[in-house]
């Protein structure tokens, strides 16, 4: 049984061509994926007669396309994001900051960007600084910073524990903390 099927095909598909394509693809995305969707057909001579002018535009709106987005890679580079979130006070956050979130972010500051075009190296869980990829095309990029910030004000100082050799917690005395204001007069003699 063959393990590939060339198609034709009749509608543009993301990653893998644009209409009058004929394309190698495999035999279960092929009868799974494109011809129940009408996206591809068997190859033919007189479709693709039928199809050229229909892969002109689709060129036309590619190249236009293409040049919307070197504009867009340009404004975009070097830009500065700040994303608040909440954490604990060691600065892991509650949730981490998604390529969704970052996305949210550039479409609100009126850069539209999707999701799958923001490239992550790693998972965003802590509050830090970030250099964020974005990527329309191999060679169309651009690096965005992002700074991920706590919604409140974090405590930096925390009490050192400390132990006895056999393992339990010795107990510090307190400190008294000072009022803010006047002392307390003592009470008179009677």
């Amino acid at each position: 049984m063959a393990k590939s099927v060339k198609l034709l095909l009749t509608e543009n598909v993301d990653n893998l061509g644009i209409v009058g394509d004929v394309v190698n693809v495999r035999v279960g995305y092929a009868r799974n994926f494109l011809l129940p969707r009408n996206l591809a057909t068997e190859p033919n001579q007189e479709l693709l007669a039928q199809l050229a002018e229909k892969r002109k535009q689709a060129e036309k709106e590619l190249a236009e396309l293409r040049s919307q987005r070197e504009v867009l890679i340009k404004k975009i580079d070097g830009i500065e994001l700040t994303l608040t979130r909440s954490c604990n006070d060691l600065g892991h956050l509650y949730g981490s900051v998604t390529q969704q979130d970052i996305s949210a972010a550039l479409t609100e500051l009126g850069y539209p960007v999707q999701p799958r075009e923001v490239r992550l190296a790693h998972t965003i869980k802590r509050v830090d600084t970030y250099d964020v990829l974005v990527k329309f095309d191999s060679d169309l990029e651009a690096w965005v910073k992002l700074w991920v910030v706590a919604d409140r004000q974090l405590e930096t100082e925390r009490e050192e524990m400390e132990f006895d050799n056999e393992g339990n917690l010795i107990e510090k005395p307190k400190r008294e903390k000072k009022s803010a204001g006047k002392a307390e007069q003592p009470a008179a003699a009677e």
